[in-house]
């Protein structure tokens, strides 16, 4: 069962909106670093404008958890992505670690998930081009 710090983490992802991104700084230290995929960034307003880009480009974007693993002053959270994408649903799968600081704010949030495998081989336009480099490179036993 997660500490009731990382469940109010969860608990705030699993109903991330528009509104609520106004409660990052309960969250995160000002000076948090994030990285994902896609982005590398320091400073709350920078991870907030990530939050915010992400409600621009996709559709009904949300967060559902599967697992906790927390030691000392870190957790590591596994989650799905559910969102849309001109009108096509998806779902990412991917982990999160997470360090805090004494005040138990994040420090480093560090998203791990396979943009080619939960993303790029399911987009119509590069899917087939992701999926021939996967049979190309693929090992046989």
């Amino acid at each position: 069962m997660p500490t009731q710090q990382v469940q109010d983490i969860m608990d705030w992802y699993a109903t991330l909106s528009p509104a609520s991104l106004s409660s990052i700084a309960r969250f995160y230290t000002d000076e948090a670093k994030f990285r994902d995929p896609f982005n590398e960034v320091s400073g709350v307003a920078a991870i907030r404008t990530i939050f915010e880009h992400m409600f621009v480009t996709t559709q009904e974007p949300r967060f559902i958890f599967d697992e906790v693993i927390e030691q000392d002053q870190k957790a590591f959270l596994t989650w799905e992505f559910h969102f849309g994408l001109r009108g096509k649903n998806y779902v990412v799968k991917g982990g999160s670690m997470l360090t805090f600081n004494a005040q138990g704010l994040i420090t480093d949030h560090r998203d791990y998930w396979d943009a080619a495998e939960e993303l790029w081989e399911k987009l119509p336009m590069i899917g087939g081009f992701i999926g021939w480099l996967r049979r190309r490179f693929k090992v046989s036993t």
